[in-house]
């Protein structure tokens, strides 16, 4: 048994809030050091069962069930009329779903098919560009959607209570148990109310599947956008690549079939971290630009660019970055993105994604300072990518390239599509994670500078400071309430008001978890506390320093 398997190990924590004991140390560790913990914790995703207290990625019912499913997209594809295959989720969930949804039906057009799926991501399509947090409180925002395709535990129930017509399928991470159990704003539904529904439907009947396997807690304690969102596209490609094949090609979806595609990816994250040399230089050259008041721009081509795009995205709710700290750009902007509402250029300078963009925006001041990393593969226009770098050279030295490539025939190409988008977003994660734990946004492995923009992070914020000040959980959402509205003593309207109205409040706040916790292990007062972290923006050592 792993540490995190025991019961005793963080026991109020779902699996995927836990803290991973490989990384306990990782805000004081080298480039290389970092690259090899990340690697032991993503090789986590394919570890074996070991007893009977988690399901892995690679258990017999998890893959019996992935079987099962992907029988029914099959019969949606041989007989699409009025059926739809919806892919939805709230963050990183649903920037993969419109990801597999793009390329699945790219595909289909290929065969001179219809395209079947469709994609939900709360908040819209902005949140495939920057953090929209707070739609994933909205669980009637979630049903509402599904008249067009219906969020989480509002579509599921909406699911549930349509079985007639709606056949659910939950892809998470921890065991039922383990789901969240307090109501959510302005409803009485909890999630784990909700999947205990849906787990006794999927028993009695195959008219709802869940898939939750344990995939360990994450290196950065949280940040479900790495193994979580990994195993994701992982589920989901297997699923839906079965299902093609068998649709299309005649090929029947097996066991062995099944298993055999899941131990391809595993062997794709062996593959990644073979490299990892190349991936210290990338990651010890993204932190250095970083710390250096830097920015990291990747630049890229087709379904690399979107995961560049989505890694940018996920770094201000993650480790407090500015938009402009980590930013991503691709090859054809919104016409080879091609999401559902289109070009969002009006909405600011953050969401102008193109080449062009970058060339108008951001090149002119582009220095040495900055990390430029280039996003391609074989089958991209390279004399458009010779003359961007050319461009880009002219301006910094500080450029870099991620390049695939397969010996061989284009069909075998085609067949890696899925293997290089995995290698690219295991890489990207790694060097955007890295490289803010260089620049001493992490303290331990947690993710310190939270955004406690939606009750989930709210709750997670409080949780933090209560472990690492070991202060009472009342005490502990006190300081958090004190640093979010900038006041050295809370007034009754602040105590009295409700999550909600908290975190929107935290919106416009920066710092706000690192200023508590110092606050709460010096008695300082704000003012003072962020004193101290301007003096040494690095937690850890800031706190120390406090303390010494």
């Amino acid at each position: 048994m792993h540490e995190w398997e025991s019961p005793d190990y963080e026991p109020s924590l779902p699996v995927s809030e836990k803290s991973n004991p490989l990384t306990r140390d990782i805000d004081r560790a080298s480039a290389n050091c970092i690259v090899q913990m990340l690697q032991a914790c993503d090789a986590q995703m394919f570890q074996e069962e070991t007893g009977a207290i988690y399901q892995r990625l690679l258990s017999e019912q998890v893959v019996e069930t992935l079987m099962e499913v992907a029988q029914r997209v099959e019969l949606i594809l041989k007989d699409p009329q009025d059926s739809l295959v919806v892919l939805s989720g709230c963050g990183t969930s649903g920037r993969m779903a419109f990801l597999i949804t793009s390329v699945f039906n790219r595909a289909l057009r290929e065969l001179n098919q219809s395209p079947v799926y469709s994609y939900i991501i709360a908040g819209g399509d902005r949140a495939l560009l920057s953090s929209q947090e707070a739609p994933e409180d909205d669980p009637e925002l979630g049903m509402l959607s599904l008249k067009k395709a219906p969020f989480v535990a509002g579509q599921l129930d909406f699911c549930l209570r349509h079985s007639d017509v709606y056949t659910p399928v939950l892809v998470g991470f921890n065991p039922t148990h383990q789901a969240r159990d307090e109501p959510m704003p302005g409803s009485m539904l909890t999630f784990r109310s909700v999947v205990q529904r849906m787990q006794a439907l999927a028993k009695r009947s195959h008219k709802a599947f869940l898939l939750n396997p344990a995939v360990g807690p994450e290196a950065i304690s949280g940040s479900s956008r790495m193994k979580g969102g990994s195993a994701t596209k992982i589920l989901l490609e297997v699923v839906l690549s079965a299902a093609h094949a068998a649709a299309f090609a005649n090929t029947p979806i097996t066991y062995k079939g099944v298993l055999q595609r899941m131990k391809a990816y595993e062997q794709t994250l062996d593959i990644t971290y073979a490299q990892s040399e190349g991936m210290t230089a990338l990651l010890e050259a993204a932190g250095q630009s970083l710390r250096r008041g830097g920015r990291v721009c990747y630049l890229g081509w087709g379904s690399l660019a979107v995961l560049g795009l989505v890694d940018a995205s996920e770094c201000d709710p993650t480790f407090g970055a500015d938009y402009d700290d980590v930013r991503g750009f691709i090859s054809g902007g919104y016409r080879e993105l091609s999401n559902s509402e289109g070009p969002l250029n009006s909405l600011g300078p953050d969401f102008c994604i193109a080449h062009e963009d970058f060339l108008r925006l951001v090149l002119p001041s582009l220095t040495d300072k900055d990390f430029v990393l280039l996003l391609y593969t074989h089958s991209d226009d390279v004399s458009e990518v010779v003359k961007l770098a050319r461009r880009v050279r002219g301006k910094t030295s500080n450029l870099h390239a991620v390049y695939h490539r397969v010996d061989g025939d284009t069909a075998a190409a085609a067949q890696q599509d899925d293997q290089w988008e995995l290698s690219t977003k295991l890489l990207l994660n790694a060097v955007s994670t890295g490289a803010h734990v260089l620049k001493g946004k992490i303290y331990h492995n947690h993710m310190i500078d939270v955004q406690a923009t939606n009750s989930k992070l709210y709750c997670r914020a409080t949780r933090l400071l209560q472990k690492l000040s070991s202060c009472p959980q009342s005490q502990c959402e006190e300081a958090l309430l004190k640093a979010i509205y900038q006041v050295d003593k809370l007034t009754v309207d602040i105590t009295s008001s409700d999550i909600n109205t908290h975190t929107r409040a935290a919106r416009n706040r920066t710092k706000v978890v690192p200023v508590a916790l110092v606050c709460l292990l010096t008695g300082c007062s704000l003012v003072e506390a962020r004193s101290h972290l301007e003096q040494q923006p690095i937690v850890r050592d800031a706190v120390e320093a406090c303390l010494s």
